[in-house]
């Protein structure tokens, strides 16, 4: 498949790279605003539009910030092309219904890159957990932070018009997204939401609790950019076990080891052990590849996107509403 990348910077880069390893695609024009001639062996378009419009290509990336996401996947589906967009997918719920809408009508894939699904760890956990092995979730629990420095403020990011929101919408989407993955749909949800230390538009801190009202299955997030070092934790109980990963393998090597542990529970004395875990360290991270086979597995065989669809998108963006939501004193 012919590809062009709109958007060059570090995740279009990433994207390249990750179809490049597939040899299922190539890279044949690429934009950015930052980029004026040819390099890389990449030919560069003059404008977003040239790869909208250019005929040779079956499908595109968008990886440009979020206030543009939504124009060009239209503009993509549009112009008949299969479109990868990178998360978050808009800037609200509302975007994205008016995006399945023309979704449905071009008849072309549309993936987004809620790329924590992809994860070898993720992967086994969901397995297990379909499986009903361990059971039926009962809670989950999320952490999901890093630090930022006074730099982080002068960029695209710090800015509500152009991001969309703070450390929730950049980060904690991806953990909201993973609790939707693993436990179902959320009809009550309660939040914290704070700007207390950065004092910018976006928020620097979310402590949100969702709770499914008909089975009970309940979840806890903190989602933070005053971590003052990067942290993943997501842990998983269910009626007959349990799962806990620490650490998420990535190319800046911040978050530490990728380590799942499982175990069984006991319904009498002595409770579980840590001698009774089950270990997985991941030395690798596959995710990249992952979702760009997934994509092209989508377009070559025709058949529905089932991991990162538009579906995905919306519950995902209208969890991340209720919990902005479920703070009244916050003013987004």
């Amino acid at each position: 498949m012919n590809i062009g990348i709109i958007g060059f910077g570090k995740m279009g880069h990433v994207r390249a790279e990750a179809i490049k390893r597939s040899g299922r695609g190539q890279v044949k024009r690429v934009f950015d605003n930052n980029i004026q001639v040819d390099f890389e062996n990449y030919s560069v378009a003059a404008t977003h539009l040239d790869i909208i419009n250019d005929p040779s290509l079956d499908a595109i990336f968008v990886c440009t910030p979020i206030f543009l996401n939504k124009e060009m996947t239209i503009a993509g589906l549009k112009n008949g092309k299969h479109v990868f967009c990178e998360k978050p997918p808009a800037l609200n719920a509302k975007d994205i219904m008016e995006i399945r809408e023309i979704e449905a009508a071009s008849g072309n894939k549309l993936m987004y890159g809620f790329n924590h699904r992809h994860h070898t760890s993720i992967k086994y956990m969901k397995n297990l957990i379909s499986s009903g092995e361990y059971g039926e979730v009962i809670w989950m629990r999320g952490r999901y932070g890093k630090s930022v420095d006074a730099n982080f403020f002068e960029t695209w990011r710090a800015k509500k018009q152009f991001a969309g929101g703070g450390i929730l919408f950049d980060q904690g989407i991806h953990m909201v997204d993973l609790f939707l993955y693993f436990g179902g749909e959320f009809d009550q949800i309660s939040s914290f939401v704070s700007n207390n230390y950065w004092k910018a538009d976006i928020e620097d801190n979310v402590f949100a609790i969702l709770k499914n009202s008909q089975t009970g299955m309940t979840a806890s997030l903190h989602s933070t950019m005053t971590q003052w070092r990067h942290l993943f934790s997501l842990e998983v109980f269910l009626s007959r076990g349990y799962m806990t990963l620490n650490g998420l393998r990535t190319s800046s090597q911040t978050y530490g080891d990728e380590i799942l542990s499982i175990a069984k529970n006991r319904t009498t004395a002595p409770a579980a052990t840590w001698e009774d875990e089950e270990k997985i360290t991941y030395h690798e991270d596959k995710s990249w590849r992952s979702e760009v086979d997934h994509f092209f597995d989508a377009i070559e065989q025709d058949k529905e996107i089932s991991i990162g669809n538009s579906g995905d998108a919306l519950n995902v963006m209208q969890t991340i509403e209720a919990i902005y939501d479920g703070d009244p004193s916050y003013e987004r």
